[in-house]
């Protein structure tokens, strides 16, 4: 089976505990997914993670096909205000292991996603990873940067970084 990483880093014009409170509240995953993957939380989750908070949500992984998925992910670390993780539990993927990082940095906080990823079906599903899926999370990354540029502002004129490939 194929393993990706992402990674993705933007510094944004905050102090940590505003990053921290932003990032770490369940709810503002619906501002920072595109619209058209019409994501949508369906448990009630507290407003910042714990460990073993599981998150359960609807969406449209990839729009291009009308279909609507069920997520599950578990926040398995959290170390508050500088670093969570959350593991899929249940979702379209093989594998999904997601962690967030904080740093305080000149000017504001480097914000840092390293994501590490499979899909199920190997062989058949390595064509859909290069052509549907790594496409799709360069566009997530991406709507997630400009979204998070308007929220908190860019804390310097360099451009987020965003990396995806195979281990």
């Amino acid at each position: 089976m194929p393993f990706y990483r992402l990674d993705a880093a933007q510094t944004l014009s905050t102090d940590l505990r505003s990053a921290w409170n932003f990032f770490s509240n369940p709810r503002n995953l619906a501002v920072i997914t595109p619209p058209e993957m019409r994501f949508e939380i369906t448990g009630d989750p507290p407003e910042a993670v714990h460990p073993g908070l599981i998150i359960t949500y609807r969406l449209t992984p990839l729009p291009i096909l009308p279909l609507r998925v069920s997520w599950a992910t578990e926040i398995s670390q959290v170390n508050a205000p500088y670093y969570f993780a959350d593991d899929q539990i249940a979702g379209p993927y093989a594998l999904w292991h997601h962690e967030h990082h904080f740093q305080e940095v000149d000017g504001g906080v480097l914000a840092t996603d390293q994501v590490h990823w499979s899909l199920p079906l190997d062989p058949i599903s390595a064509p859909v990873a290069s052509f549907a899926v790594v496409p799709q999370l360069r566009h997530i990354f991406h709507f997630r940067a400009k979204k998070l540029r308007e929220v908190f502002g860019s804390a310097t004129g360099d451009a987020p970084t965003l990396r995806i490939r195979p281990l």
